[in-house]
């Protein structure tokens, strides 16, 4: 039996983060439809991580599985990836000088054992924001395949006063939360 880990996931940023911890997996892409929840981000991102870990177990058994979904939580809505440029123009507008929480679940599946279910939350300031500053980093930065149209790993010294907490959570996969996993199953 193939135990070799799984990351369920079409995430570039998710692909590098894991690689970085220097464990060796292969890539799955779950085939799931994901929810929205407008009014509440930690709920949205446990379902869909959930959803992602559950397909990949259901499609290849018996292998360690990580998966998750990241959401912002703003103004007591949530955010996810923008469906368009102005939707991406008005995120970005909507953060400029404020704070707003990265919230990303990761779904944790070990053979045999039931998938556990971690939330890690970061916290992101933003500095002020023209237009201007925003239009030049859609130049360089493609935002609509990234929670909130922004990632603090492209050229987010354009966009990014401060953080707390986790930066790979920022970036989609809380590499400390996953690295400890592995390690406990022995993966690494």
């Amino acid at each position: 039996m193939n135990t070799r880990l799984i990351l369920g996931s079409a995430s570039q940023r998710r692909r590098n983060i894991l690689a970085d911890l220097g464990v060796e997996f292969d890539i799955v892409i779950p085939q799931i439809e994901e929810v929205s929840c407008a009014d509440d981000p930690r709920r949205a991102a446990a379902e869909n991580a959930l959803r992602k870990n559950l397909w990949c177990r259901r499609e290849h058994p018996g292998r360690f599985i990580v998966t998750a979904d990241t959401t912002i939580s703003f103004d007591g809505r949530c955010v996810e990836k923008p469906r368009s440029m102005d939707e991406a123009l008005d995120f970005l507008r909507g953060f400029s000088g404020k704070l707003h929480t990265v919230v990303t679940a990761v779904g944790l599946g070990a053979p045999a054992l039931p998938t556990e279910m971690r939330l890690v939350e970061s916290v992101v300031t933003f500095l002020t924001l023209t237009d201007c500053v925003i239009q030049d980093y859609f130049s360089k930065v493609n935002p609509l395949d990234k929670a909130g149209a922004y990632d603090i790993d492209q050229h987010g010294e354009l966009l990014i006063r401060s953080f707390s907490g986790s930066r790979t959570n920022i970036m989609g996969l809380p590499a400390e939360l996953v690295g400890q996993w592995l390690w406990e199953q022995g993966l690494l």
